[in-house]
């Protein structure tokens, strides 16, 4: 795909997203133009200067953090973080070779996805284990050397001489790394290469962030592909030129959404051979009588395995966040002691894991600084570290939470029913999809709404709350991702007995509902942009950004997102897209659905 940015201006779309609508308000934010937006540290923060991340939506006045991440992460964790991603990129110079000559290692192809999602926004926190990362990132990119070096000689070649992250010496102690590490921030790739070209290597890079999380929750279900660990190792091999043009990033960035796109695939596999199909299940929301453990991120192999552990102990299990699909799967719900969902999502932890009367699991991202008064309760595991929270290792024995919650009050008495549905993924939508498609030639259903993806704590997300409310009583809802936790409770009712509101899982499963999207589009013999379906999207980390990279490698048009625009998509990315692909800014939930429904 090709694109040609010469001359492109930007008619008001980040101003929109910056100035906007009440609902789009960045408190603190001061009106920015296109003249903003060059990245200097300096201007930001009057010449004190500790670090730079602007990879999710809630970065500091919109533009980036450059003293302490409003996520919590310290300047030393990020720098280190960054180090990180430039030894990876290193690693995955020789590993890429080695492939092409058909030689690999199923150990650096897991690290490399490891390394990558330890770095997602709200995962590792812990200064110690990051450096321990940096430290097995040396030793993956000597092992990936000496494959690829083998590899050319039995193939009678002589290998490359690489440079840059490949040959990057670290630093012997941590400080050094840390001073390492702010060589290769966003900013300095900004001075080096420009802002717009800047910009798109971290679009690129934020999305397979995104898209190793997904492959890492895949390969802990044992489910391994050598195309996806390949294509890891080609675009980090990519990454680490020393020159780029605007256009080849483009291009890059759209096979970056075709890639994520198998990786989904993958994941939505491993999860389904693993615990069957999703069914529609009413989940209880309300507190259960007992001691308590509540599990909250993405990963559910470590649910899985907590529940095996907690059997006949007399302790009741409550997922978090999006850990509340899991409650529709057959191979997970079969357990009795599996009682329903707390909470909501990740941003309301701190109050929410402070009510509650049990032990506390975080098994994937989001994470946020715990509070003294459940520190000593609250327990990590797989990539996830918060420096001073214990954390269960790779045996997956769960023995210290499960005792924890035992010493725990646990809730003295069940609180009064009440239930939400779920489990509406693809395999339970496409078993209705003759009814649905029928509904819709009858006129019942006029349109459906794909209103999902990330929540966040910053003001303006009761947008798609009003929105929900708003959408008219002949209209679908879909929903996937934490953000349905703005209205997943709330009353919508039915059409002909199909809920109006179809909750399709975690950020996860996005891959579910472009299948679902496809298959109605085939059934109506048209394509997807010509269907009644309208995408209303909300992000915040890494993983929307590799869902938004896919929807656009589609083609997918006339999009929403908010509440803001990522700051590393510079004005000439943010032109091509309102113009090729009418990517818009929500607005006024009024306002949007007037122009979606007329």
């Amino acid at each position: 795909m090709a694109a040609d940015f010469t001359g492109f201006a930007i008619p008001g779309f980040r101003q929109a997203f910056l100035k906007g609508s009440e609902s789009m308000l960045l408190v603190g934010c001061p009106k920015l133009d296109d003249a903003d937006f060059t990245i200097n540290r300096a201007k930001l923060k009057g010449g004190n200067i500790d670090m730079f991340c602007y990879q999710c939506e809630q970065t500091a006045q919109g533009s980036g953090c450059t003293n302490f991440g409003v996520c919590g992460k310290s300047p030393e964790v990020s720098d280190l973080q960054d180090l990180l991603i430039h030894i990876t990129k290193g690693i995955s110079m020789y590993a890429h070779r080695a492939r092409s000559l058909e030689a690999s290692d199923p150990e650096v192809d897991s690290f490399v996805v490891e390394a990558l999602f330890t770095t997602v926004t709200n995962v590792n926190f812990d200064e110690e284990r990051m450096e321990q990362m940096i430290r097995r990132a040396e030793n993956m990119r000597y092992k990936a050397r000496k494959l690829y070096e083998n590899a050319a000689k039995a193939n009678g070649l002589t290998p490359e001489t690489l440079s840059g992250p490949a040959i990057f010496e670290l630093a012997k102690d941590r400080t050094g790394l840390i001073s390492q590490g702010e060589q290769v921030t966003p900013e300095s790739r900004a001075k080096k290469f420009g802002e717009v070209i800047g910009g798109l290597h971290d679009l690129i890079l934020f999305g397979l962030k995104g898209s190793a999380a997904y492959a890492d929750h895949a390969q802990i279900l044992s489910k391994r592909s050598d195309e996806i660990y390949g294509g890891f190792h080609a675009f980090l091999n990519f990454l680490s030129k020393e020159s780029f043009t605007e256009e080849e990033l483009l291009g890059k960035a759209i096979e970056a959404g075709h890639f994520n796109l198998k990786v989904m695939e993958l994941l939505d596999a491993a999860n389904t051979d693993a615990y069957g199909h999703p069914e529609p299940t009413k989940a209880r929301v309300t507190p259960v009588k007992g001691k308590a453990i509540v599990v909250s991120g993405h990963d559910l192999r470590d649910l899985d395995l907590l529940l095996k552990q907690t059997e006949g102990k007399g302790i009741n299990v409550y997922t978090h966040g999006e850990m509340l699909p899991c409650l529709a799967y057959p191979g997970l719900k079969k357990y009795s002691h599996l009682v329903g969902n707390y909470g909501s999502a990740w941003q309301n932890q701190r109050n929410e894991f402070d009510e509650f009367p049990g032990a506390i699991l975080m098994t994937t991202n989001c994470i946020q600084k715990p509070k003294d008064s459940y520190k000593d309760r609250i327990f990590t595991t797989g990539l996830v570290a918060w420096p001073g929270v214990r954390h269960i290792g790779p045996d997956k024995d769960f023995s210290p939470v499960i005792e924890a919650a035992q010493a725990q009050p646990g809730y003295a008495q069940d609180a009064p029913e009440q239930f939400i549905t779920i489990g509406f993924a693809r395999s339970t939508v496409l078993s209705v999809a003759d009814k649905i498609v029928d509904l819709v030639k009858r006129g019942k259903i006029r349109h459906f709404f794909l209103i999902g993806g990330c929540d966040g704590a910053k003001p303006g997300r009761n947008y798609y709350t009003d929105l929900a409310k708003s959408v008219p009583e002949d209209c679908l809802i879909l929903t996937l991702a934490c953000g349905k936790y703005r209205f997943n409770k709330l009353e919508f009712g039915e059409i002909e007995g199909i809920p109006r509101l179809l909750d399709m899982g975690q950020c996860n499963d996005a891959y579910s509902a472009i299948v679902v999207a496809e298959a109605l589009a085939n059934a109506f013999n048209t394509g997807i942009n010509d269907l009644p379906l309208s995408l209303i999207l909300s992000w915040y980390e890494q993983k929307a950004v590799c869902i938004l990279l896919s929807l656009i490698a589609l083609g997918i048009k006339n999009m929403r997102l908010g509440p803001t625009l990522p700051a590393f998509l510079k004005p000439k990315v943010i032109s091509y897209l309102s113009e090729n692909l009418g990517l818009k800014p929500i607005t006024m939930p009024q306002e949007d659905l007037k122009a979606i429904l007329g």
